[in-house]
């Protein structure tokens, strides 16, 4: 009786253990695209709420900063939880670790959003660039875009 109900109990841990194991590492891994050259690096900033997005990196969870390889960058966000984030990046050409802006306030160095969340008379949205992440693995890809050529 006693091995009768110690083995489906020991099969049982054994299961747990091994699933848990298993699990895919809670990552969001964005591949940015669309650089127009491999001068500087990357920054990658993941928001969870509107307040500070996309241009207060203080008030991001994470903040990181990547090298430039065949025009494109990628950023890795491990172990954050389930919830609603939106993700800001930005071709630090001048490896200073901000955006820089012309007299007007417009980025002179490239700048993109998850979703592609467009900018429209200011910065994209934090709705317009926000996803749901339920945990595991999420994928994406954010286009850079350039609002600024000198003349």
């Amino acid at each position: 009786m006693r091995k009768a109900v110690l083995f489906p109990a020991l099969m049982s841990i054994v299961l747990i253990v091994s699933t848990r194991q298993a699990r895919a590492e809670d990552l969001i891994h964005v591949e940015v695209v669309g650089l127009h050259n491999d001068i500087g690096q990357v920054g990658c900033s993941v928001y969870s709420s509107a307040d500070g997005f996309p241009t207060d990196q203080s008030k991001a969870l994470r903040s990181t900063l990547t090298p430039i390889k065949d025009k494109k960058a990628t950023c890795d966000f491990s172990g954050l939880p389930a919830g609603r984030y939106a993700i800001a990046v930005m071709h630090d050409e001048n490896s200073n670790g901000k955006v820089a802006r012309n007299f007007m306030g417009i980025p002179k160095e490239g700048v993109g959003a998850s979703n592609d969340a467009k900018a429209s008379m200011g910065p994209p949205k934090f709705d317009d660039a926000s996803f749901a992440y339920g945990g595991g693995r999420k994928d994406m890809t954010v286009r850079i875009t350039y609002l600024w050529a000198p003349m």
